[in-house]
């Protein structure tokens, strides 16, 4: 079922915190998306591949699947981003992967109303390239990489082979990122070009 069209949109700017330079992805958003539709738009823009379970914190207020082994009770997801009394400069947190905890703040940048009302989100900016899954989050995959990258480091034929050779750090691709929200938001359009979201290339100045 497509998703209905929605007059307003947020615009957000979403960081993988732990990184400098930053690592971060610009979007818009209809308003009338939960947040289980701002999760999908969050994995689709980094590259994730949605293997491991995932939390908002809004507002005090922690939001997310249920958790499994029931240490944690969550609020549903099923609610929009228009009924979480967000505004221009409002911050909030999205946590994926508890083992690694890649943690990403979410700055509501803007309310926007476009001309064509927005049915699949749109990613608009963005730098650099999002980590490996199970990379062992900031500090671990920073540790991982300079022992793939370092002959003389004692773990590096460990390392080197769990690394893509051909992993950029500075790689963002802003078009591949785009085919990919159409095709998680409009299933019948394939997403020939996801394997390539893996690898990102600055296209962008915006901060």
């Amino acid at each position: 079922m497509v998703q209905a069209a929605t007059t307003e949109a947020f615009q957000l700017k979403v960081t993988l915190l732990g990184f400098r330079p930053p690592i971060w992805r610009r979007v818009l958003v209809p308003a009338g998306f939960d947040l289980a539709k701002l999760h999908r738009v969050i994995q689709e823009s980094f590259g994730w591949e949605d293997y491991h379970l995932h939390s908002f914190q809004i507002h005090g207020i922690d939001f997310g699947e249920p958790d499994p082994d029931g240490w944690s009770e969550y609020q549903s997801e099923r609610i929009t981003l228009a009924k979480l009394n967000l505004h221009p400069k409002t911050k909030f947190r999205y946590e994926y992967d508890f083992g690694d905890s890649w943690v990403h703040e979410i700055t509501v940048e803007k309310m926007v109303v476009p001309e064509i009302p927005l049915v699949v989100p749109v990613c608009l900016a963005g730098k650099r390239a999002c980590p490996p899954e199970d990379s062992g989050g900031p500090w671990g995959f920073q540790d991982m990489l300079y022992a793939a990258r370092n002959p003389d480091h004692p773990d590096h034929e460990e390392f080197k082979d769990y690394l893509d050779p051909d992993w950029d750090a500075e790689a963002f691709y802003l078009e591949a990122v785009n085919v990919c929200l159409e095709s998680a938001f409009k299933p019948r359009k394939p997403c020939s070009t996801k394997k390539s979201t893996k690898a990102w290339a600055p296209t962008s100045d915006q901060a």
